[in-house]
Formats: structure tokens, sequence, C-alpha cells
């Protein structure tokens, strides 16, 4: 499968955009995922911790292999003060408690947490160099979101914004809202990631007056507006590491908390983490593309937004799936 282009391919410098990947699975632990992680892309693997390894030195960049629970690696506080007092005998024996209670609870939750990639960014065309790294994984035994109720694993896509003006990022948020149900239509949502609270839908209320022609923001109207609307990491397109590497003194706490990473991209975490199907990561930055050639289109995009919101204020979702799929066959 074959990375499809958008509106907008290149940053303002003339280099590709970049799209950064994060995927889940499980029956593989992080040591074995790394391995295979430099079998593909070479470099040399470092040890974080017994369930957090890093894969550096590749062409690519850096990627990180780790369980995906918090408690099961070293407090990075704890572990920066104990260096800052390297004389301190009590907080040393304390570290250590630490570093093996943490061990423990990795070596616990290891067949129930996932295990995660976080793969650096890399231009868009070359996606296709995570797919066959996919693959392998699924040969090696690494199970996706499919093989069991108990998985509701994602497939996160942080694809570099085109712009960072309010109008661009406007123009984005509008067509993924009137586009939302026609994308987890074709990814076909797992029941149990639809149970869970990773990948919200935007409220209602929200996506009508983000859609209302007359909403016309400036880039902090935009900000706050969705930090009122939208008080959490949980959205199935998340722009809170968007508005925190905008706003870094931002006073609201959300762009503080230690899981938004600021940095300048969408955060895309609606897609299934599916390894058993071909070219995963290329199929859902194509899908994304949609998203994007509808945000470059204005005139489409006021129609669609228009459409969209008549269907906001009627109550069959079905109708609405129908006119999607219809447009997007004329796509």
């Amino acid at each position: 499968m074959t990375p499809a282009a958008p509106p907008s391919p290149c940053t303002p410098d003339g280099d590709f955009r970049r799209v950064g990947v994060e995927i889940e699975f499980a029956a593989i632990a992080p040591q074995a995922a790394a391995e295979l992680v430099q079998s593909h892309f070479g470099g040399q693997i470092e040890r974080l911790g017994p369930h957090r390894l890093k894969v550096v030195g590749t062409p690519r960049g850096e990627f990180t292999i780790e369980l995906d629970a918090k408690y099961a690696h070293p407090d990075d506080a704890l572990v920066q003060k104990a260096r800052e007092r390297g004389d301190d005998e009590w907080l040393h024996w304390r570290l250590v408690l630490h570093n093996r209670t943490r061990e423990l609870i990795g070596d616990a939750v290891a067949g129930v947490v996932p295990t995660e990639i976080i793969c650096p960014p890399l231009p868009w065309p070359a996606l296709g160099e995570l797919d066959a790294l996919f693959a392998a994984l699924r040969v090696q035994g690494a199970r996706d979101t499919r093989d069991s109720l108990l998985y509701g694993f994602g497939l996160h896509l942080n694809p570099e914004v085109p712009a960072t003006d309010a109008a661009t990022l406007l123009a984005h948020l509008r067509a993924y809202l009137i586009l939302a149900d026609w994308l987890r239509e074709q990814i076909d949502i797992d029941i149990t990631r639809a149970m869970l609270p990773h990948a919200n839908p935007f409220p209602r209320d929200y996506a009508m007056q983000v859609l209302d022609p007359d909403y016309r923001p400036d880039l902090d109207t935009l900000i706050d507006d969705y930090l009122a609307a939208n008080p959490t990491r949980n959205r199935e397109l998340d722009l809170c590491p968007l508005f925190a590497h905008l706003r870094p003194d931002s006073p609201h706490a959300l762009l503080h908390e230690e899981l938004v990473k600021p940095r300048p991209t969408f955060h895309y975490r609606l897609p299934n983490a599916q390894l058993s199907q071909p070219g995963s990561a290329t199929a859902e930055w194509n899908r994304w593309v949609e998203v994007e050639r509808l945000a470059a289109d204005a005139d489409l995009l006021a129609r669609r937004g228009a459409d969209y919101l008549a269907h906001l204020r009627r109550p069959s979702v079905s109708r609405w799936l129908d006119r999607l799929r219809e447009w997007m066959k004329e796509a």
C-alpha cells in the first residue's frame, strides 16, 4: 500500500511533513520488541529500566519501547533526586527498593497491559517502513486489539501540522468533526476500545460551536474554547499536545500534565491497533489524509459543515452516514 499525498505534503522549509506513530500490542515483551526494532532499523538498544528500552542511533531516529503502565517504571523525579544527592545512603536504599518494586509491578502486569512502541517521526512517504516492522511483530506472535475482548489497543498517528495559524487549525478541526462518523465506520472501532474513554467523540454542543460559519476565533480563543469544552486528553483527535507546544506559558493545568507531550502535531487517537491488517500504518494515514483534503477545500468544507450542522439538529445518525458514504465514493 502506498501512502497518500496530503494537500500540503511539505513543510515551509521544503521537507516532507513527518508523522509519529505509536502502537500497542500484547504477547511480546519490551526486550524482544526492541530487538525486532533493531533488526529493522539498526542502532543500539539502551536499557532504561526492566520494562523500558530505547533503540537509538538509527537512521530514522529514536524508538522507545515500554510497558504501557506508569507504575511499571522508576519515578524519574526520584531517580534524579538520588543522582543529585549521591552521598545520601538512606535515599540510595530507598531508590533500590523503589526500582525493585516497580520491576515487580511490571512483571505482574506484563500479560495484561500492552507493550508500546513509540516511533520517531518519519517523513510520510516512509510509513511503509513501519508497516514492515508491524508485520514482523505479528509473525513473532504479537497480538492486536482483535485477538481478545480484553484488548483495547490503539494505533496513534501524530501528523505534523501543515501550519499553526488559527484558520488552518480550525479548518482541520471542522473537517475532522464532519468525517468522524465515516472514520469510525471505516476503522470499525473495536468494541472494547469503544467502551474505554481513551478516544471519545467530541461533545455535540462543541461541534455545533466550531461548525458555526460565524465562528472565527483567533488562536488564543480557539485554544481556550477547546479546553473549556474538552478538559481531557481522551478525545479521538487530541489537540492538547499541539496547544501545549503553541502556548507553553498557558495557565491551563491540562497543558502541563505529565502525559501531555508538547509537539507541533495533531494527536489522532482513534485507530485500532491491527497488526493482522497489512499496511496498517499506511491505511490509517490514508484515511487521515481525507480529513486534510476536506480541510484544504474551503468551499466544500463550508458546504459539508452546513450539512452537518443540519444533521446535528436531527436525531438520525444513519442518514448522516449514508450521506458520508456517498460523498466519500465521489471523492
